[in-house]
């Protein structure tokens, strides 16, 4: 008995770490009639962390680190681009596993919306990448893996 009690501890004790097997992040990029752009990307510090060997080889793998921190910004700024748009970092949230980056920029509006999102491919070959636009009150998902390439979504006329 004693042995079956110990074995569901054991079982209770491994169940969190093993329940985050996949790596996602969600981006969310908001066009405003004046053509305003704000992106919005959220990560996890626990699938960030990994990943910070190869985005910055010579740092610490720490979200702790500046220069790490300041390589995986650049690192995001470069591997989601937003056709027809400049984007610059306005703001940078790490809070316990909740990683924000806010990015923004100004484009013409288009019913196009093309879009490129490749992440951390180097790390975790199976990372899924959403990403939601919102134009006009309206929404429209994509989803990338690393090797994607750009994906369009077509809105109605402004």
């Amino acid at each position: 008995m004693r042995l079956l009690v110990a074995a569901a501890a054991a079982l209770l004790a491994i169940s969190p770490a093993a329940a985050h097997r996949g790596h996602a992040s969600l981006s969310v990029v908001w066009i405003a009639d004046n053509g305003n752009v704000t992106v919005t990307h959220r990560f996890s510090a626990h699938d960030l962390e990994p990943a910070l060997v190869a985005i910055a080889p010579e740092a610490q793998p720490s979200l702790d680190d500046p220069e790490a921190l300041a390589a995986l910004t650049a690192y995001v700024g470069r591997r989601f681009q937003l056709r027809g748009a400049a984007l610059q970092l306005q703001s940078r949230t790490l809070a316990g596993d909740d990683v924000t980056f806010v990015f923004a920029g100004k484009m013409p509006r288009r019913p196009q919306v093309t879009v490129r999102a490749s992440f951390f491919g180097e790390t975790h070959p199976g990372h899924s990448a959403q990403v939601n636009i919102r134009q006009n009150g309206i929404t429209r998902s994509l989803w990338f893996k690393p090797s994607d390439g750009p994906q369009s979504v077509t809105f109605a006329k402004p």
